[in-house]
């Protein structure tokens, strides 16, 4: 059987990754859906008063300040390119910072950017933005506008872990590498397609065959390792043929 590609990305991030992959080699292979992860709005908007800057380190910041402020006059750092275009897309002129977390910061001090700058975030966040940028003498504070709430696997989802195909499983933050294999024993060959290092981290020791971190943190950098996924499922195929 051919390879599964299983989305736990939410939306609206996972129909733009898959409508990526369509445009690629492999990417018409069987496709099963099953976010491991649900974004619900939580927390306020604070006074906006005096803020010179805004930090997005995800796009889902950018569509509840969207959706909370019809402020578009202030300009915005974004963590990479699919949270620039977010912001752009809102009417918001943004700066990628084209990378990470350390990326972001090392942007905003190479540019001498000054404050007062709000990052705008989720519930759970991969680094202390706020904090590290006081820590450098820029005044900062953050604000949690979203909560990512655990989902289990999807039945469709569970049974292609637990088969014989192979999987690609592209997981797009460290929280959701550790949500997606909690409570299964995986039987199908498996190759996760990171985000970075620290989600491939993230995935127990043993359940995959396979990991290709993308080479740059953000929904660009995973299209961009898509082919050595595929290859390595492919491979991992022909193993089981000839065994």
């Amino acid at each position: 059987m051919p390879p599964t590609i299983l989305i736990t990305r939410p939306e609206p991030g996972a129909s733009r990754f898959i409508a990526a992959l369509r445009d690629l080699p492999g990417g018409d292979l069987p496709l099963v859906r099953s976010p491991v992860l649900a974004i619900e709005p939580q927390g306020s908007l604070p006074d906006l008063e005096g803020v010179r800057w805004l930090i997005f380190t995800s796009q889902h910041g950018v569509f509840r300040f969207a959706q909370l402020s019809a402020r578009r006059d202030i300009p915005a750092y974004a963590v990479g390119d699919t949270t620039a275009q977010a912001a752009q897309e809102a009417g918001m002129h943004a700066i990628s910072c084209a990378g990470d977390a350390r990326d972001l910061l090392a942007r905003i001090a190479a540019d001498g950017a000054t404050g007062p700058m709000l990052h705008l975030r989720g519930t759970h966040a991969a680094a202390d933005v706020a904090g590290a940028l006081t820590a450098a003498g820029i005044v900062a504070s953050e604000a949690v506008l979203y909560a990512q709430r655990p989902l289990p696997l999807s039945d469709a989802a569970r049974a292609c872990l637990t088969g014989t195909a192979p999987v690609i499983a592209p997981v797009f933050s460290p929280r959701s590498a550790a949500a997606l294999l909690e409570g299964i024993q995986v039987t199908a060959p498996l190759v996760i397609l990171a985000i970075s290092r620290a989600a491939a981290d993230r995935v127990p020791k043993g359940a995959a065959q396979a990991c290709i971190v993308a080479g740059q943190p953000d929904a660009v950098g995973m299209v961009r390792a898509w082919p050595d996924a595929l290859a390595e499922a492919y491979r991992l195929e022909g193993t089981m043929r000839a065994q």
